[in-house]
């Protein structure tokens, strides 16, 4: 730290010092100015995290033990603070000691924390405890405050040195998405005065956020990747039972065809790039015929050429298609579709037969008429339709 000494336009260090050269103890001095003035400790940490409310000091209410934490606040989103201050040194234990003090408290309850908070206000010049925690997280009620909601209790540790084993400890809890802090804390001596310098050293204020953000990020994929792993299997478990009931109905192209993850399941019609394909999605079923060749204009002739053939192909189908021709893509679908709930096992046997009555009226419907057309193309007739 420096001071700008404007007369001779130059900088001039400050002599850092220690706590104890100067006579300064943890619990008289260093907790009782961060207990006066918490926005101290946010000032030091990242952008956004602007508030801190200080509920105890020495608090000792954990059953059966007589330890204490040096201080215990509340942040703006209603989690519990477990401060622990040293002064020169960090200590071997203080992680321990933070940690252990956090499952302790992980337990209060909404009204325990109230009531620690009213007895604080009680022997520090009164107030309501109550009011002061809706004012402070911007609440009209008591009722509409959420307190210590389930394990994001946050640890910060304050100290002037931090020793190796306490940093390690502190990153790996950070990985494991535990909202463990180092701010350091300097004393600076100028002439008769005295300053006091915090900064958090981890994270660091311009990493905080990131870090944050990341860690969201990285929960939001776990959920999605176990969602859908959980689809994965549901799938694969459908597709087997769909293809044991296909096969006992006598289907010979599911005779070698094994289940799969993906949502769909296809086989061949016989012309290269069509095939009848069944598919499962969350609120339905599909019997489909896919036209994707390689050649867009060839698609798109497969497909005027049977929807020419569109009343007979439905009259011996049995029912009313879907066509799209989808004139923006190269694939054409014609298709069939069955609301349900494609998750429900128990709906399973019904969507099977479904599909396993729907695929051999599809194959009797179209495997003569895609054949044909499929010797037209190799006799060189054109593809263009013109549609």
């Amino acid at each position: 730290m420096f001071q700008v000494d404007r007369v001779r336009n130059r900088l001039r260090k400050l002599e850092c010092v220690s706590f104890s050269e100067l006579g300064y103890r943890e619990r008289e001095h260093l907790q009782e100015w961060l207990a006066a003035m918490p926005e101290a400790l946010c000032a030091s940490m990242s952008e956004g995290e602007d508030g801190l409310l200080i509920i105890q000091k020495e608090f000792d209410g954990f059953d059966g033990t007589r330890e204490r934490l040096d201080l215990l606040a509340l942040d703006k989103q209603g989690q519990l603070v477990v401060i622990e201050n040293k002064l020169d040194d960090s200590g071997r234990d203080v992680v321990w000691q933070a940690l252990k003090y956090a499952a302790y408290c992980s337990s209060l309850k909404k009204v325990e924390i109230v009531g620690i908070f009213q007895q604080y206000l009680d022997r520090n010049g009164g107030g309501d405890a109550a009011r002061t925690i809706c004012e402070f997280l911007g609440e009209d009620t008591l009722d509409e405050v959420v307190l210590n909601d389930g394990i994001s209790q946050r640890v910060v540790f304050i100290a002037a040195n931090f020793r190796r084993e306490v940093t390690a400890t502190v990153l790996w809890l950070r990985e494991h998405q535990i909202d463990a802090r180092c701010i350091k804390v300097l004393p600076y001596r100028f002439s008769d005065e005295i300053f006091i310098d915090l900064q958090q050293v981890i994270p660091t204020p311009e990493a905080a956020d990131y870090m944050i953000r990341m860690a969201q990020k990285e929960s939001e994929e776990k959920s999605a990747s176990s969602a859908q792993g959980l689809r994965h299997t549901i799938r694969m478990d459908f597709w087997q039972q769909a293809l044991d009931r296909l096969r006992a109905d006598g289907s010979p192209r599911h005779r070698n065809v094994g289940p799969t993850k993906e949502n769909w399941l296809s086989v061949g019609t016989g012309v290269s790039g069509c095939s009848y394909t069944l598919v499962l999605l969350k609120t339905h079923v599909r019997v489909e015929l896919t036209i994707q060749r390689s050649s867009t204009s060839e698609n798109k002739w497969f497909f005027d050429q049977l929807h020419a053939q569109r009343e007979e192909l439905e009259q011996a189908f049995g029912a009313t298609l879907e066509w799209h021709r989808n004139d923006d893509q190269k694939r054409c679908l014609i298709n069939i579709s069955e609301p349900c709930d494609g998750f429900d096992k128990g709906q399973w046997p019904d969507m099977i037969a479904w599909m396993s009555s729907h695929m051999r009226r599809m194959e009797a419907a179209f495997s003569a008429p895609l054949a044909k057309l499929n010797q037209r193309l190799k006799a060189g007739e054109a593809t263009g339709s013109g549609r």
